[in-house]
């Protein structure tokens, strides 16, 4: 996609002919970007990736005005506005979800101080995401990402670069890597640190393990780590829900918004009672905090959903927009006579490449987020599953 924000740091916005679905289109692909930055920054403590947090935080805040600029000028009648309203609500809550970003950054960059035990315990929630910045002397430079084949060769995803130009996400075999792009990488550890080392031609630094706390405060860093993975599900099925005009992936969202409100609950009565465990009562506010911008993720994506859960017809533009996404979220129910049921996620995935399954929702309504391999999946089991188009239709075919 093209790139935006490359004037998102200039004091005055003026009204451009931008097309809205281009406009939703960058706000969908940054809004989910931002919240895997966000916490990987947290994961790792990455003052770098903090700060890209912030950059893209003020490419959302340009996206979002010219976006409502253009809506505005798009609307002619009552019937436009009734179906544009819902619109006027993914701007709105694709910025809430930049704001809530920006915050959890500002613990990384010493706003506020966090337990040891976040770091810890999030390793096991999210794969790693890192920043490379290409050098001179790189054997990447001057190359497109189809020349150097970097995802079919080491499993490593490039998901953004950030030029001279601004932000391009979701970056294909075209786009290039020129010497002093900022590359953002997806993978597990090992790989992320051999591509690192050769984007940068420098050591990569693996963040140092966080001696855990225990008692009350271990229980409140368990539930911060589910509410990360509530609210950050909560995002992609609400974009996949607008899409699909599917009114039972909102209601998914629905479920998963209150589920957070119960956990961010139960967060601050284990942190409160943690308080009598810590030496710096104070530091614990750092850990309210990320709570309250975690609830403010799935706060936003129930706005997503807003317009299908009051049966507002979808306006045409806002599935063209997420259709623009090469990744897609899809929700695959596994029927009574699935060749599914019975099998393993590792064996699903290994015959389904293209695919990773982000969640299970089980017949019996309880959630397995992020599962590995050796998890068993059911008749009656709802796969949330994230890829390309294709491969996520081929395995929801085999889910029937």
């Amino acid at each position: 996609m093209d790139a935006f924000g490359a004037d998102a740091d200039s004091e005055t916005v003026t009204y451009e002919p931008i097309g809205v679905k281009d406009l939703l289109s960058a706000m969908k692909d940054s809004s989910e970007l931002i919240v895997d930055l966000a916490y990987s920054a947290l994961l790792h403590n990455s003052e770098n990736l903090a700060e890209e947090v912030l950059q893209l935080e003020q490419q959302m805040d340009l996206l979002q005005l010219q976006a409502r600029m253009n809506m505005l000028m798009a609307t002619r009648n009552p019937d436009d506005a009734r179906q544009l309203a819902p619109v006027l609500g993914i701007i709105g809550a694709a910025e809430k979800i930049s704001d809530a970003a920006g915050d959890i950054a500002g613990l990384v960059l010493g706003e506020e101080t966090l337990p040891g035990s976040i770091q810890t315990a999030l390793p096991e929630a999210i794969e790693v995401l890192e920043r490379a910045t290409v050098d001179e002397d790189s054997i990447y430079a001057a190359k497109t990402l189809g020349e150097i084949n970097l995802e079919t060769e080491t499993g490593v995803r490039v998901i953004g670069i950030r030029g001279e130009n601004g932000w391009e996400l979701d970056p294909d075999s075209e786009s290039r890597l020129d010497v002093g792009d900022s590359l953002l990488l997806r993978g597990d550890e090992d790989s992320v640190a051999e591509v690192y080392q050769r984007i940068t031609t420098e050591r990569y630094e693996q963040p140092e393990a966080t001696e855990a706390e225990f008692g009350n405060l271990e229980r409140a860093v368990d539930t911060i780590v589910l509410m990360k993975n509530v609210s950050e599900l909560a995002v992609d099925l609400a974009y996949a829900s607008v899409l699909f005009d599917d009114q039972e992936l909102a209601e998914e969202v629905n479920s998963l918004e209150v589920e957070v409100d119960s956990l961010h609950s139960r967060l601050e009565a284990w942190a409160l009672q943690a308080a009598a465990d810590v030496d710096d009562p104070v530091s614990l506010r750092g850990l309210l905090r990320l709570a309250s911008s975690s609830e403010l993720i799935s706060d936003a994506a129930l706005e997503i959903t807003e317009g299908i859960l009051r049966d507002i017809d979808t306006h045409p533009v806002i599935a063209e927009s997420v259709r623009e996404s090469d990744v897609a979220v899809r929700r695959a129910e596994l029927g009574p006579n699935s060749s599914l049921a019975g099998r393993t996620v590792g064996t699903i995935l290994d015959e389904t490449p293209g695919v990773s399954i982000i969640a299970i929702h089980e017949a019996d309504g309880e959630w397995i987020f992020y599962p590995d391999g050796e998890e068993t999946v059911a008749a009656g089991d709802v796969l949330i599953v994230r890829g390309t188009w294709n491969a996520t239709e081929q395995l929801l075919e085999t889910a029937a």
